[in-house]
């Protein structure tokens, strides 16, 4: 496959190769171009640019992650997801994967499709300096979630209601740490079940309404991330190599653990009993982050496992089923 020369292409069209992934291909001015897949010539790139880009998987759900690779020094660029009616979906940074390809850099920007997206045509583009530079069409498969309704004890509604300063400060600097995209990158494998477990008590996506004892219903709300029915002190392992980046207790989780895997993703680990690691350290995959518990707003004992991608709930089955950056999978794609 021929690299994208800027300056040498006006349009990009759109085919598929082996392993999932969507490719942007180059046009010669003067042929067809693909109404979904563009080029912008306006936006003041280096001398010399030429890239390639391709999305991985072709075909993603609501709530499961995507990544799109970059060939080319365009440092800067922005990848983002917008629906066919033109909302944004989701966006990140690239980053540096430390891979090279034909003396470029090969870059990444992992994404998510939000679990309320609609099924149908989307748009992955590549943005530069508030321009797109190129835009690969692919589509979102549709997915259907569960209902239900959760009645709830008096001590988890009063930590619901509480109007505790303390629940924002803690809601502030979890969402600081989801928000940010660092560069550093900790696994290249597919994740695994935190516990030794399958026993599912509350899948990924559901739709719940929480009941108060007293009859009032909380406004509907999407669970993040999936219960895993275990009793108090089982173990629970790191799902991937990372950096701990939040371990303590929380009024509304419990006690906590947060790790980084790749610029702007993260995997939870809530309403633990007790805490095996200390912020800032680092941890491999299937080390014990601690033991399950009942701590926080729960029903029960349990595992709240949620992964998030640039803040976005994402499907942790997804990570499971494979990796969600395939490095080497990644640069044999933008070979091709």
């Amino acid at each position: 496959m021929k690299m994208i020369n800027f300056f040498s292409y006006a349009a990009v069209s759109l085919f598929l190769i082996a392993g999932g992934f969507v490719h942007a291909e180059p046009v010669v001015d003067g042929t067809r171009q693909a109404p979904a897949a563009r080029l912008s010539l306006n936006v003041p790139l280096p001398a010399e640019t030429a890239f390639r880009v391709v999305v991985s998987p072709e075909h993603p759900r609501p709530g499961e992650p995507l990544s799109i690779g970059l060939l080319g020094a365009v440092s800067g660029a922005q990848a983002r997801i917008v629906s066919a009616s033109g909302e944004l979906l989701s966006t990140a940074p690239f980053f540096d994967t430390g891979e090279n390809l034909d003396g470029a850099p090969v870059l990444a920007a992992i994404l998510a499709i939000p679990s309320t997206a609609l099924a149908g045509l989307a748009t992955a583009q590549i943005r530069y300096q508030s321009s797109v530079i190129a835009a690969v069409s692919f589509t979102i498969k549709p997915r259907e979630f569960f209902h239900e309704n959760i009645s709830v004890p008096q001590s988890s509604a009063d930590l619901i209601t509480s109007t505790d300063p303390k629940k924002t400060e803690e809601a502030e600097v979890l969402w600081a740490i989801l928000s940010h995209n660092g560069s550093d990158i900790y696994t290249d494998e597919a994740f695994i079940v935190p516990v030794n477990t399958r026993r599912i008590t509350n899948p990924f996506g559901t739709g719940q309404v929480f009941i108060y004892p007293n009859g009032e219903r909380r406004p509907p709300s999407i669970h993040a991330g999936i219960d895993y029915g275990v009793p108090t002190g089982t173990p629970v392992l790191a799902c991937a190599a990372g950096k701990v980046v939040l371990a303590r207790p929380r009024i509304i989780t419990g006690d906590t653990v947060i790790i980084e895997h790749y610029p702007g993703v993260y995997s939870l680990y809530y309403h633990l009993s007790k805490i095996a690691v200390s912020e800032g350290s680092m941890i491999e995959q299937g080390v014990p982050v601690g033991l399950s518990g009942a701590t926080g707003f729960v029903t029960g004992p349990h595992l709240h496992w949620e992964l998030r991608v640039g803040g976005i709930n994402t499907d942790p089955d997804a990570f499971v089923a494979r990796p969600v950056l395939d490095r080497a999978a990644l640069v044999n794609a933008l070979r091709q």
